[in-house]
């Protein structure tokens, strides 16, 4: 219709302030770009008040808490294709459509895997929503609006009048921001960080990848180790957030109210797939860290070192290599192109080497079809994927959930952004009264790899996440036994 969506314009304030008064409810969503540097990040979404809502865990999918037939990417397809809509320059790049996290063991619907391990923090393998009123913020003009298109109403000639009510009252909720005031300085109970396992295990685990590696199972695996703490009475999932944000700054963070208790809150620099309305198609895997240093001077020894690094460039090929073949699945005949490989992209807390492989989409596919051929990301496995995944699911004692996974949007159109969910605190009900937390971080092995090294590299990622709910921990955090995490 020619008047829809209907588009409000809203007083521009940071996002993350804006998304406080709905940070507790259910199926909000803040996809965050604000505190990111301008340049890498222009948009910024608030997605709230989802008409439909669909959950994967196992072999059960379910939309609105009913049980539906078909695998979750197929269930995401059907709910999509009624609503498909022109794409409009004139507006924001995400209007309405699926908003959520795809876990990462979402990867066993799509090859033959072994079944995911049943301990682990109590989230879903998926949880989307259908949104059809958003907040949009865009950080280069400073502006923002509310969006809604009252696709919930099957009524087309009502559909006017009920996106207009729709993004009245999404506008008024974002207008009722308060100053937040001042989130606990320590937000986790008791001991604080407990780490999965000690020093010694997961270099023995690094060590079994580099046996496979030469034995020619494998050129890399992506390593992996788990922290648990449990949220302080009173502490909150948002007050996590919170606390995570202003220590990732990333281009790609995000937090996710998934329901009953359970949230993401997401510092990620990765971006997964893009994908425009007319099929172009980009990924962004990051292979290669250093800390930040302490002075220029060290800092950019650091990232020379970086640059530099035989084994980093390797890991980074390796995995651009993977995804290229993973795009070639559904692109165009000669489309896959790599315009950046092993550039130096630096965070808050980190250098990076960044590649950049782009394509085009085949005529006749869209999103699914290209999560069906990419999912889960490359950078996060390990190539061969298939091989790399069954050894990671050999070695680590917990499936890792949203962790790995990716955080995305899916428009009526057929744009899509997501990320690789990196940088993550993962929150769910312990079973006990409380709120457990799981942060978790890893790296690529390859040939050249010291186990040593590796589990430094692991602390350099984690320490940001684990920092910013407790600021006076002892580092590196204690191993122990692992919490008695609620199984699914």
């Amino acid at each position: 219709m020619a008047n829809l969506p209907v588009r409000l314009d809203l007083p521009w304030t940071d996002p993350a302030d804006a998304f406080a008064a709905l940070a507790g409810q259910d199926g909000a969503i803040l996809l965050d770009s604000g505190a990111a540097d301008p340049a890498r990040a222009r948009w910024s979404f608030i997605a709230a008040d989802p008409f439909a809502w669909v959950e994967a865990s196992g072999t059960r999918v379910t939309v609105d808490g009913r049980p539906v037939d078909g695998d979750p990417f197929a269930v995401l397809g059907r709910l999509l294709a009624p609503f498909r809509r022109d794409p409009d320059p004139d507006l924001p790049p995400f209007r309405g459509g699926v908003v959520g996290m795809l876990g990462y063991e979402l990867g066993g619907w799509l090859e033959r895997l072994p079944m995911p391990r049943d301990r682990g923090i109590a989230l879903p393998d998926l949880a989307v929503g259908l949104y059809d009123t958003v907040a949009a913020f865009d950080h280069h003009s400073g502006r923002a609006w509310v969006l809604s298109g009252g696709e919930r109403e099957p009524d087309p000639a009502r559909r006017p009048t009920a996106a207009r009510a729709l993004a009245e009252g999404l506008r008024g909720r974002l207008l009722s921001v308060r100053p937040a005031g001042e989130a606990p300085r320590r937000l986790l109970s008791g001991p604080g960080w407990r780490a999965e396992l000690p020093p010694a295990s997961y270099q023995a685990a690094v060590a079994r990848v580099l046996e496979y590696i030469r034995a020619g199972d494998i050129y890399q695996a992506n390593m992996t180790q788990r922290f648990l703490g449990t949220l302080a009475p009173g502490a909150t999932a948002w007050d996590a957030y919170r606390a995570l944000r202003p220590r990732t700054a990333a281009p790609f963070s995000a937090f996710l109210n998934l329901g009953a208790g359970r949230a993401v809150a997401s510092g990620s620099p990765e971006r997964f797939l893009k994908l425009s309305a007319d099929g172009r198609v980009q990924t962004r895997p990051i292979k290669g860290t250093r800390p930040r240093g302490g002075t220029p001077a060290d800092d950019d020894a650091l990232a020379a070192e970086l640059l530099a690094s035989e084994k980093d460039r390797a890991e980074n090929l390796m995995i651009v290599d993977l995804l290229r073949n993973d795009l070639s699945r559904v692109a165009q005949v000669g489309s896959v192109k790599v315009p950046t490989l092993c550039g130096l992209e630096s965070y808050r807390t980190v250098h990076h080497l960044v590649s950049v492989v782009e394509a085009r989409l085949k005529d006749g596919l869209g999103p699914v079809d290209l999560l069906r051929a990419a999912f889960p990301g490359g950078s996060i496995t390990g190539a061969p994927k298939i091989r790399a995944m069954e050894i990671i699911h050999e070695l680590e004692p917990a499936r890792r959930g949203p962790y790995c996974g990716s955080v995305a949007w899916i428009g009526w159109d057929g744009a899509m952004d997501s990320s690789i969910v990196i940088r993550t605190l993962c929150l769910a009900p312990d079973g006990q009264g409380g709120t457990c937390v799981q942060a978790q971080a890893g790296g690529g092995i390859v040939a050249d790899s010291d186990p040593a090294a590796e589990y430094q590299e692991s602390l350099t990622k984690a320490k940001a996440m684990l920092t910013a709910l407790d600021p006076d921990m002892a580092w590196p955090p204690l191993a122990v036994a692992p919490l008695g995490l609620a199984a699914e």
